[in-house]
């Protein structure tokens, strides 16, 4: 207990305590709880204190009809049951809008919109395994002549050209939107078909993205999506895959990371404001010991040849009993100390077993950052270890809701985060699966759902802020990227009081 605080407290309660004192030591409680909240150290400017009365007019207004009428509060329900619902919000637009620093976790295959990717199906060369009676697309590849490899029984190698033209092109857009995303299907009933049905979606668009043409296109779109966004700054999550040619033939991961290289320095020519993009190897963590020595190699090998693009080390996919992170601590502390980790761990609503103890192995192993730490908050040391190290916890709100950790966003720990001021940043994880934009709707989720009622745009400016603070770039990288982004911000606060009444307009006026 604070000792400011703990002089009014008697040796036993505080029943004996007079109004008049109760009153102020409520304040005074009050007032410790409000300095505690995430980003109450954050000064506003005369500009942005005229912006706050405008987002806050816009937050109240749906917080107050979600608590005069509980059905029409949208933090309460599964997200896919309120997409359209969120694009018709005044404040999501305004979020939409506002720069928001960094994506520090997302991952390759899942960046880009779904529309987006069922155009690439419209490319030259893509056939496409069909089975039961070609009513069920199972798997996609391109080459210049009918495939010959078979992995699906009673399946039937067609062209997408042929498949539009029997089944009708409009019908193949629908099954295909159907097919690349887990949206409506909100009703999965467990974290284990919720993985099963979202691994499903990267095999099946591997035969699409892996390929060598594709993948430089696919990657650079990604940047410019998260940028119309507002997000000038990426770090993804890559398996680096081998990508394969028309002939079939496959390119060493020296090449994937080339591509991400080339694609990078065009976008950023093309696009003077965003700050940069880098990459996180990250093999799948259902392997043994033996292979995690040989991803240890092949990252400090690449990372040689590639020293400002791939920068850090992590282990993705399905949190389970049989693989535990304390299973790799000696292969992983082989690691260079300047390849820094940056684990997925915690990802789950257990307690007491092998994945929410992840937390402490991700910890002892020197973790810059933490993807999800959903269990976080039932450890409280590694919590607190986790503020005194300034270890970020990257939390996805949307991404915990449709892989089942948790339906309702006021429930979420990243409340308790906010309210100890413990470093988390916002990122979307997987958002081209969830039909969400790059990260307005987490935000949105977040700012609406998660945080205190009276969090305002000193708690929006910190998390964004946070973004580029718990980076991977270099202290130089970060003050030009803080100046770029602080360049896009008061652009924004400008724009936004120059249109304040349009944006407080209300739809039937």
């Amino acid at each position: 207990m604070l000792p400011q605080i703990a002089k009014f407290f008697g040796p036993t309660n505080l029943r004996n305590c007079s109004p008049d004192s109760y009153r102020k030591l409520r304040e005074i409680i009050c007032k410790f709880e409000q300095g505690a909240i995430l980003g109450n150290d954050i000064q506003l400017t005369d500009k942005e204190i005229k912006v706050n009365d405008t987002i806050m007019c816009l937050k109240m207004d749906e917080y107050n009809r979600g608590v005069e009428d509980p059905n029409q509060f949208v933090p309460g329900y599964h997200i896919f049951k309120r997409l359209n619902d969120i694009e018709k919000s005044p404040l999501f637009q305004l979020l939409r809008k506002m720069p928001k620093g960094g994506a520090l976790k997302t991952h390759d295959f899942s960046m880009c919109s779904t529309n987006f990717l069922i155009d690439l199906t419209y490319r030259k060369h893509l056939w496409a395994c069909t089975v039961n009676d070609g009513c069920k697309i199972v798997q996609f590849l391109f080459s210049k002549d009918k495939p010959k490899k078979m992995l699906h029984e009673g399946g039937k190698w067609e062209t997408m050209d042929e498949i539009r033209d029997r089944r009708g092109e409009e019908n193949v857009r629908k099954k295909l939107k159907m097919l690349f995303s887990m949206y409506p299907l909100s009703k999965i009933q467990s974290n284990d078909k919720a993985w099963d049905h979202m691994m499903g979606i990267f095999a099946l668009i591997d035969g699409i993205l892996n390929y060598y043409p594709i993948w430089g296109e696919y990657y650079y779109n990604a940047l410019k999506e998260f940028n119309e966004d507002g997000v000038q700054y990426v770090e993804v999550r890559s398996l680096l895959k081998r990508l394969y040619c028309l002939g079939g033939e496959r390119l060493p991961a020296k090449e994937t990371l080339q591509v991400y290289n080339d694609e990078l320095k065009n976008f950023k020519a093309d696009n003077p404001d965003f700050i940069d993009s880098k990459i996180i190897y990250s093999p799948l963590r259902h392997t043994t010991p033996d292979k995690i020595k040989g991803h240890v190699k092949a990252c400090t090998k690449l990372n040689k040849e590639f020293p400002n693009l791939l920068i850090g080390f992590d282990l993705v996919g399905q949190e389970t009993m049989k693989y535990p992170l304390k299973m790799f601590v000696n292969e992983l502390l082989k690691m260079p100390p300047h390849i820094e980790f940056y684990f997925h761990a915690g990802q789950t609503n257990l307690y007491g077993s092998p994945l929410d103890e992840n937390l402490i192995d991700a910890v002892l192993l020197g973790t810059r950052r933490i993807g999800h730490a959903y269990a976080i908050t039932k450890h409280p040391l590694v919590m607190q270890l986790a503020k005194r190290f300034g270890i970020a916890i990257e939390v996805c709100p949307i991404c915990n809701q449709v892989l089942q950790l948790g339906a309702d966003y006021r429930n979420h720990p990243a409340a308790t985060l906010i309210a100890n001021d413990i470093p988390f940043v916002l990122s979307s994880g997987n958002p081209s699966f969830w039909r969400t934009k790059p990260l307005s709707h987490d935000f949105y989720m977040a700012f609406l759902g998660i945080a205190p009622r009276n969090a305002d745009l000193k708690f929006l400016k910190r998390t964004a802020k946070n973004s580029i603070r718990h980076s991977a770039l270099s202290d130089e990288e970060k003050a030009n990227a803080m100046q770029k982004w602080k360049t896009k911000w008061e652009k924004w606060i400008d724009w936004t009081i120059e249109n304040t009444e349009k944006i407080l307009e209300k739809p039937n006026e």
